[in-house]
């Protein structure tokens, strides 16, 4: 004897409570289905609206929450699929279309299949732009800085016969006197604070860039501890002759202090090089805390040493280009304050 629905055991449920696994009777009331998922939708409140009961055989339910089901106990029918969606009847004009559309499209004897469609293509982000490269100087270019008037020791010394009671400059040409060592970076220190107070403390612009134009032309050798007297050399030989009006020598200066940045030739580290350079423009280190902490102790010597480092820093950004934080206005004000602060 065939079991019905009807006989089996039923109980009302709301379709709020219904759970996976159980066994419902469909709307049409004689086919049964078990509920493979449950999703409650929610209302624009948040209060739960609408129940979407996946059927084990296929198709889904949409249920009101306060709706009742009879929930059967036994074994579901047969799996049976429901329509997603009752598709509206077709107007007669629709009817036709749709009649020879289909005849249109049955394979013709001897017609080629249509083919399969093609992939959707990859689409693949761009790499970002490669810094551009800060390629260095001309010959002709460099034929704009002179050569020296003797040999190194030749230039310190002339530089000291100018200033015969200046005790800084003595003391830093007895050391050189002795002999340039261009190998040794305490002695392009010595050459490069020379420059410095010749330029900073003696305002003498033409001793200073001849002295700075004894490391200006030297190579880049990837030693940080000699190149950065070189760099202060550069900076400082650079806003002597703009100061000068002497913008394309200037330029120059500006192109070799840029040296290191053509050396590297990996494009993922050339990147992050310059996002490091830049940031490092971006945030210079003016060593405000110690000028500040040595004008509230009263230490005029530290205050200047400190502002001198600071004056230094100015220097290499005026050679720079300047920053996105500070531009070439607001350096040349700051590094003529500087001038007086520490010529004072």
């Amino acid at each position: 004897m065939t079991e019905t629905p009807a006989a089996r055991h039923h109980r009302e449920q709301q379709a709020g409570t219904l759970s996976t696994g159980s066994v419902i009777l469909l709307p049409d009331g004689e086919r049964t289905a078990e509920i493979h998922q449950v999703e409650v939708e929610q209302d624009d409140f948040g209060a739960p609206a609408l129940v979407l009961a996946s059927l084990s055989g296929g198709g889904t339910l949409r249920i009101a929450v306060g709706t009742s089901v009879t929930v059967v106990g036994g074994t579901p029918d047969a799996a049976t699929r429901l329509p997603l969606a009752a598709a509206p009847p077709l107007q007669p004009a629709q009817a036709s279309e749709a009649v020879r559309a289909t005849d249109e499209g049955q394979e013709q004897p001897g017609a080629e299949a249509p083919s399969a469609p093609a992939p959707a293509a990859v689409v693949v982000p761009p790499l970002p732009p490669v810094p551009p490269a800060a390629y260095g100087p001309s010959e002709e270019e460099l034929a704009l800085i002179p050569a020296p008037d003797g040999t190194p020791e030749s230039v310190v010394e002339a530089a000291a016969a100018v200033h015969p009671d200046a005790v800084g400059v003595l003391l830093l040409t007895d050391r050189l006197s002795k002999g340039v060592n261009f190998k040794s970076g305490s002695c392009l220190k010595d050459l490069t604070d020379l420059a410095h107070e010749l330029f900073i403390t003696l305002k003498d612009a033409d001793h200073a860039l001849a002295v700075a134009d004894l490391l200006t032309v030297l190579p880049y050798d990837g030693n940080p501890g000699r190149w950065a007297s070189v760099e202060a050399s550069l900076a400082l030989a650079s806003y002597i002759c703009r100061q000068d009006g002497q913008n394309e020598r200037a330029a120059v200066y500006e192109k070799l202090i840029r040296t290191p940045e053509n050396q590297e030739t990996d494009p993922f580290k050339a990147r992050m090089a310059a996002k490091v350079r830049q940031r490092s423009l971006n945030e210079p280190n003016l060593y405000d805390k110690e000028i500040f902490r040595s004008i509230d102790n009263s230490n005029h010597d530290a205050e200047r040493e400190w502002r001198l480092l600071r004056l230094e820093s100015l220097l290499f950004l005026r050679a720079h280009g300047g920053s996105e934080t500070i531009g070439m206005t607001e350096l040349e004000r700051r590094i003529t304050n500087e001038l007086e602060a520490v010529r004072s």
